[in-house]
């Protein structure tokens, strides 16, 4: 049986010092559509642990493998999509936190 690696939504970063306020990341994308993407891989990731909990439910899939992968790599994109909100969250605060 092969194993295909856990794909974590891919976040590209871009040195400090490249960025500007006018400048998009990556080409053609901006923050906002990066974003955008990033979550939509997690939420396609849990439509599938859905869709294959079902047809393993109704009988169409006899994998249980397959079913409990595809759960784990939704639960792990979503730990991981709320552990970088709460990072940006408390690093908001911290920067509103500070005196000028």
């Amino acid at each position: 049986m092969k194993f295909l690696p856990i794909q974590m939504p891919s976040v590209p970063l871009a040195p400090v010092s490249q960025v500007t306020n006018n400048q998009k990341i990556d080409g053609d994308s901006g923050f906002g559509e990066m974003l955008k993407k990033a979550i939509d891989d997690v939420n396609t990731l849990q439509k599938q642990s859905q869709e294959a909990k079902v047809k393993m439910a109704t009988g169409e899939v006899e994998d249980l493998h397959s079913v409990m992968i595809a759960g784990a790599k939704a639960s792990i994109a979503m730990q991981f999509t709320l552990q970088v909100r709460n990072k940006v969250i408390e690093s908001y605060q911290e920067i509103m936190r500070m005196q000028i």
